[in-house]
């Protein structure tokens, strides 16, 4: 009788957990997953967390550095959002309020914050070096954000909550108080060991989807490898991904080498001309960034 209760309350659980929230799909990848937070629930918390993180953070001093990551989170803001109207995706582009930050922090890092919130540290300019390695980083942010990855992982954490609890009740009810408890320690460990995969498969999602849409803003995707060596040589460089969310510094260069033929499809570069004492930009494109959505090969 126990076994059979064991039995039914477990297939309960997972149906539970497996009919909550909606699929959606990944633009560019195609890719489907299950997200059981809404937008406007997603972006409450990032503007509560951006709006208190600004608060603090010390603006760069650095006029030109500054202008430098506002022209580039622009230009790849555009594109990415006439993909997104091209492309079936429309209704996410209202999500959006976009905002490019510099602010003074050794540390070579830079973040997107779901709804268009974007921080570069001082620290990683001397890596990327350029617009273009700027915009690599820069792109591969942005796919985060798109790619609704943290609505993604905070279902996850949702659903391991619910998992780890309903299994020590379970185990309460059938076998005794005290297992529970242990089941659930084990459960929770269980759950973040397997979400490492998830979260490296969230970069070489983005990795990809950034790199495309550094190419659709008329940024050389090729640039990309130099960048990543360089960022490999630094002090912070990954070697081993055995126990880390970011996949090894080889493994990253060597699936973006991959992907690079899709990239340079996409990729038209953009022209510098001046009209009377006045430069703009231009770009060689024949034809918008719509294109059909791509599915990778695993």
């Amino acid at each position: 009788m126990k076994k059979f209760k064991v039995l039914v309350l477990t297939v309960v659980a997972v149906l539970a957990l497996s009919s909550c929230g909606t699929t959606q799909t990944v633009p560019l990848t195609g890719r489907t997953h299950r997200i059981s937070v809404s937008d406007e629930q997603i972006l409450s918390l990032s503007n509560q967390e951006y709006t208190k993180y600004m608060a603090s953070a010390k603006k760069s001093t650095n006029a030109a550095n500054t202008a430098m990551v506002q022209r580039v989170g622009k230009r790849l803001a555009n594109a990415v959002e006439l993909y997104l109207k091209q492309n079936g995706f429309e209704a996410d582009v209202k999500n959006y309020s976009w905002e490019f930050n510099l602010v003074q922090d050794k540390s070579a890092n830079a973040f997107c914050m779901p709804g268009g919130k974007i921080v570069v540290y001082e620290g990683l300019l001397p890596y990327t070096q350029n617009e273009t390695g700027l915009a690599i980083v820069l792109g591969h942010e942005i796919a985060h954000a798109v790619a609704k990855h943290s609505a993604e992982q905070l279902t996850k954490q949702q659903n391991q909550q619910t998992g780890t609890s309903i299994l020590g009740t379970v185990l309460n009810q059938t076998v005794g108080n005290g297992v529970g408890n242990v089941a659930s320690a084990v459960a929770g460990r269980y759950f973040s060991f397997r979400n490492l995969k998830y979260s490296r498969d969230n970069e070489t999602e983005a990795d990809y989807m950034g790199l495309i849409f550094a190419a659709m803003a008329g940024y050389d995707p090729q640039q990309a490898i130099p960048f990543w060596q360089r960022m490999s040589q630094g002090s912070s460089s990954n070697q081993s991904d055995i126990f880390s969310d970011h996949p090894s510094d080889t493994k990253r260069i060597a699936a973006l080498q991959k992907e690079m033929p899709t990239a340079l499809k996409y990729y038209k570069p953009q022209r510098t001309y001046k009209v009377g004492s006045t430069s703009k930009t231009s770009t060689t494109k024949k034809t918008s960034s719509k294109k059909k959505t791509i599915t990778r090969r695993k």
